[in-house]
């Protein structure tokens, strides 16, 4: 149950990447970001902040700040690159993630994750390497996200069984928000979105923050950093399918072969485990009758 959700999150944000490419185009990073997440923080609002404590406040806010610089660098490079080529290389935060998990908190990643991982950073390798432009400013800057995303999934596992779902999620929104927000008038001219872009803010404020990192919130108090990371690689197989869809992204064999990869990571992180797990404990029964 708790993968399936993660899975919903990874193909909600990787259907973002092309909304978000479009709508930045008409309006600006910091901009749009400034009200994606005022939209994201006033959603969880009314059901979140009366549940949130000063200790939930503040780390919260700490972990926002992680979560914001990875925005901020990723919304940027979508000016740059590709949203297929966004999306596969933010997914490189499998890797970043148990590293953080290890460098920071010393926490040891099972042998089935890191035969995920390795497929994971196989997979990237091919799919944002293998392209027929190679990379560009924006897939550096991209990179940094994922190396910022990788320390957030780190720092959630971390701390987010002992808080409330709904607050920490709360807080890291309007963090976000306020970060943002002070940023929007030293960068950019402060103005009121324009009509084609609400449709974006909506459901990235919405949908893609405040539902998906309640989730993500939620789904973390239950399983460790480098699980959550290998689940969540299936983002940027969902991000390069809604570049082909609605882009018109299109990927050469060897990227497409790094796609595999990517799903089979999931396999060997998830399926496998689970299907091991249930042949001992009927080779057990079998023993005992």
């Amino acid at each position: 149950m708790y993968s399936l959700l993660l899975v919903g999150v990874a193909m909600v944000w990787g259907w973002t990447f092309v909304v978000v490419q479009d709508a930045i185009a008409l309006y600006g990073v910091l901009g749009f970001l400034s009200v994606r997440f005022a939209l994201a923080a006033a959603a969880l609002a009314p059901y979140a902040a009366p549940r949130v404590s000063r200790r939930t406040l503040l780390a919260g806010g700490g972990i926002g700040l992680v979560l914001a610089l990875g925005y901020l660098f990723q919304t940027t490079g979508l000016l740059f690159t590709t949203p297929t080529n966004s999306g596969l290389i933010t997914g490189l935060f499998v890797v970043f993630a148990p590293l953080a998990d290890r460098l920071f908190f010393g926490m040891r990643p099972s042998r089935p994750v890191l035969v995920a991982v390795g497929l994971s950073l196989l997979g990237m390798g091919l799919l944002a390497g293998g392209g027929p432009d190679g990379a560009n400013p924006g897939d550096l800057l991209t990179l940094l996200c994922a190396a910022a995303l990788g320390l957030h999934i780190a720092l959630l596992s971390r701390y987010a069984y002992s808080h409330d779902a709904s607050g920490l999620a709360f807080a890291q929104m309007l963090s976000m928000a306020l970060v943002f927000g002070l940023l929007w008038p030293l960068f950019e001219p402060v103005a009121f979105p324009p009509r084609e872009v609400w449709i974006a803010l909506v459901a990235t404020g919405l949908v893609a923050s405040a539902g998906a990192f309640w989730a993500q919130t939620f789904v973390q108090q239950r399983i460790p950093a480098a699980r959550t990371a290998v689940i969540l690689t299936t983002e940027p197989a969902f991000a390069a399918l809604f570049g082909y869809w609605l882009a018109g992204d299109r990927l050469v064999a060897v990227q497409i072969f790094g796609a595999a990869l990517i799903l089979s990571a999931l396999v060997a992180s998830e399926v496998a485990p689970v299907v091991f797990s249930r042949s001992k404990l009927r080779k057990k029964g079998d023993v005992t009758q």
